[in-house]
């Protein structure tokens, strides 16, 4: 089914009210998980509120929080979020970020104890659009591992997202945002929902270690794994944003378990560098130099007819560019689950038809 974007910001907005979070706050959040939609990374989109729901009703999620600094060295800080939601938390530190890189030049923040921070490269536009370049690391803890090492069998990390983000002149930024993983674990959870579906080769093994392309390998026992991109490449990246994220910010890395009590959660720590290009660039070479490059790379011939290379970002502006216009789609089991998150509180079917009407 296809559902318009200001509609389902409307539900997963009324959900979050219900569940005590200020309106602002709520309405913020809603927004990021279906801006999140309407870039095509349906992994974290609004496919995420029912195992939000349940984590704020656990009391996993403090949704009171608001998070403050509690390390300010001029350049370098750390943010703690207090189990907070993380999107509101992630939008607070990267403005500090922001507003200290204009008289520092370069920021290091670390951000601790996140509830979910979700599309990281939402944080990495926010630096785009002021002129910053800026790198993300980021771990994922609460839970226990979901991706294997290099040549092991068993789950050993997270799936622990890299971003960074190369401003130009004309707005379109040239935006890398991935997991480590081979594809996000929000990826395999879509194909679960969808049902007789299967992920691409090479994305998990089983609970024997053996290739395959069936996502219920990582929702029923026994369990297998995910597998990070790139073999031993995307494994030592991923090792990186877990030492980097996890045991510099946030003092807490995949080989603590998951220390939680009472089940499953999602705790993200990232470290963040923010870097104002104009310190190294008076004479403004380097946007010169991006735009060169960017032309060198479209004029490479393209290996299929009616297509041609694309800079990182430019997918998920397309997709923004069609789903704005068409609609999101929305499987049946992810909408019904969606659903059933919002019955969960409280909401009505009345009342859903309406806010959909």
């Amino acid at each position: 089914m296809l559902i318009e974007s200001a509609k389902l910001v409307a539900l997963v907005t009324k959900i979050f009210v219900e569940l005590k979070v200020n309106h602002s706050d709520a309405r913020e959040v809603a927004e990021h998980l279906v801006l999140a939609n309407l870039k095509g990374h349906d992994s974290h989109g609004v496919g995420m509120v029912p195992t939000y729901v349940s984590n704020i009703t656990r009391k996993k999620c403090n949704v009171n929080a608001k998070g403050k600094l509690i390390l300010d060295k001029g350049a370098i800080m750390l943010f703690d979020a207090d189990r907070g939601l993380g999107q509101i938390a992630g939008r607070a530190a990267t403005d500090i970020a922001i507003n200290r890189v204009r008289e520092t030049g370069l920021v290091c923040m670390g951000i601790r104890n996140c509830h979910h921070l979700g599309r990281i490269g939402a944080y990495a536009e926010r630096c785009g659009k002021e002129g910053y370049l800026a790198i993300h690391f980021v771990n994922v803890v609460g839970h226990d591992p979901l991706v294997a090492p290099f040549g092991g069998k068993e789950s050993r990390l997270g799936t622990n997202p890299f971003c960074c983000v190369i401003p130009r002149k004309d707005g379109n930024d040239i935006i890398l945002d991935m997991a480590t993983s081979a594809i996000a674990h929000g990826k395999v959870r879509v194909a679960h929902m969808k049902g007789n579906t299967e992920v691409p080769e090479g994305a998990l093994i089983d609970h024997l270690g053996k290739p395959t392309q069936n996502p219920s390998v990582m929702f029923e026992e026994p369990l297998g794994s995910m597998l990070p991109f790139g073999d031993h490449k995307g494994y030592g990246l991923a090792l990186i944003c877990e030492l980097l994220a996890g045991g510099l910010a946030g003092k807490w890395t995949a080989a603590q378990k998951s220390q939680e009590e009472g089940g499953f959660n999602i705790i993200n720590h990232m470290l963040m560098f923010v870097i104002d290009p104009s310190i190294f660039d008076e004479n403004e070479s380097f946007q010169t130099e991006v735009e060169n490059m960017v032309e060198y790379l479209y004029s490479a011939t393209p290996t299929q007819e009616n297509s041609n290379v694309m800079l990182p970002g430019e997918p998920e502006i397309n997709t923004l560019s069609s789903r704005e216009i068409r609609g999101i789609p929305i499987n049946e089991n992810s909408w019904e689950a969606l659903k059933q998150a919002a019955k969960d509180c409280g909401i009505s079917d009345n009342e859903i038809q309406e806010l959909l009407a």
